[in-house]
């Protein structure tokens, strides 16, 4: 046991005494986690939008003012024909413009009612969707607020609450993918180095005559990743709760569980990489390249898997960060137990056990 510390600590002065190691292992994580956070936002705000009031009355300047008062349009210079409109979208200075026809406030309260023309550039189609969205919403709430007693047969007012996230706090979208993002990159790249490394220094012949056994010489490489990975995980729970104002519902306990389940997942799969590479180069290029797509796009972190093709839908099923990203997404946001994510949990612990074995074949290989 004296001889499996000291190889532990051997690992520990490796990973320190290595500023890249160490820019890779706490730099990474905080940048992600803030540029997520904060830069990257599926929320649309400060849409630029042009207004043509060929009515110029009391009721096109009531909705006028309700699009300048919203956080989400910054209106610019009014317009004044349709070239004028053409060349703004061109230039991509507005993504939405609105033009009230003459008469407009009079034939509101006619029988054919009043006509207002939005045009939104679609060629981000998700974002028109949204303009056109709020835009309708503005003009329904002010129609509701002059005529509240309309007499029509039939009613509908639909009453909207959005669950797990009133605040619409645009963060919860991404704090659990960028945590299994972390993991998945870090955990992995800095593990795959571990093994390959010993044979470009020429301290393999070190290990071949050692006492240990290759399972004790595996855990001595990655206990100090472990450690240090749940020392990340610390931090980006601190800058998600105090920085991005995320509030986590369920139990700490369990979501400390699971991540250490998905870390030791993330360094078998390293040391696997590990083995099978024979440089540091290849072996961080593997894992970092090669873990960072698929868990960007086929974990449901930016792309829902339901509207995926078949194929892509089944090669997820064989990404861990999948499993972890729906754990996270029930137990720090939606506040759910053990009991709704013990089927993920089974696979993350099958995976690591299966990553473990073959990295342990694979090293007795090398070594003999």
């Amino acid at each position: 046991m004296k001889q499996l510390f000291v190889f532990i600590r051997k690992e520990f002065y490796h990973v320190f005494r290595d500023r890249r190691t160490l820019l890779i292992l706490f730099g990474l994580p905080i940048m992600q986690i803030v540029l997520f956070g904060f830069a990257l936002s599926s929320e649309v705000k400060n849409i630029g939008i042009s207004i043509q009031d060929n009515a110029k009355d009391a009721a096109s300047q009531q909705i006028i003012a309700k699009i300048q008062s919203s956080s989400y349009f910054h209106v610019k210079e009014p317009i004044l024909n349709y070239t004028e409109i053409e060349s703004k979208f061109r230039t991509g200075d507005i993504k939405c413009a609105i033009i009230f026809p003459p008469n407009f406030g009079s034939d509101l309260f006619k029988k054919v009612g009043g006509k207002i023309q939005i045009i939104a550039d679609a060629s981000d189609p998700n974002t028109a969707i949204i303009v056109t969205t709020y835009l309708t919403s503005i003009i329904n709430n002010y129609q509701q607020e002059i005529n509240p007693t309309a007499n029509i047969s039939y009613r509908i007012i639909p009453e909207l609450r959005q669950l797990y996230n009133e605040e619409q706090n645009g963060s919860l979208n991404f704090i659990p993918g960028v945590i299994a993002l972390i993991f998945m990159i870090v955990s992995t790249a800095l593990t795959s180095v571990a093994v390959v490394r010993e044979k470009e220094m020429g301290t393999m012949e070190i290990l071949l005559v050692s006492p240990f056994k290759p399972i004790l010489v595996l855990v001595a490489k990655a206990i100090p990743y472990l450690v240090l990975s749940l020392v990340d995980f610390i931090i980006i729970l601190l800058l998600s709760v105090f920085l991005l104002h995320v509030e986590i519902r369920g139990s700490l306990l369990l979501l400390f569980a699971e991540s250490i389940l998905f870390i030791i997942t993330c360094l078998s799969l390293g040391l696997l990489i590990s083995n099978l590479t024979n440089s540091q180069q290849t072996a961080m290029l593997v894992s970092m390249m090669g873990m960072m797509l698929p868990t960007m796009l086929l974990t449901g972190f930016m792309f829902p898997i339901e509207n995926m093709p078949w194929i892509f839908r089944v090669i997820s099923h064989i990404i861990p960060s999948r499993y972890y990203y729906a754990i996270v997404k029930a137990v720090m946001l939606k506040g759910l137990g053990f009991s709704y994510v013990w089927k993920e949990t089974l696979v993350l612990l099958g995976m690591s056990a299966v990553l473990l074995t073959l990295a342990l074949k694979n090293f007795k290989i090398r070594l003999s």
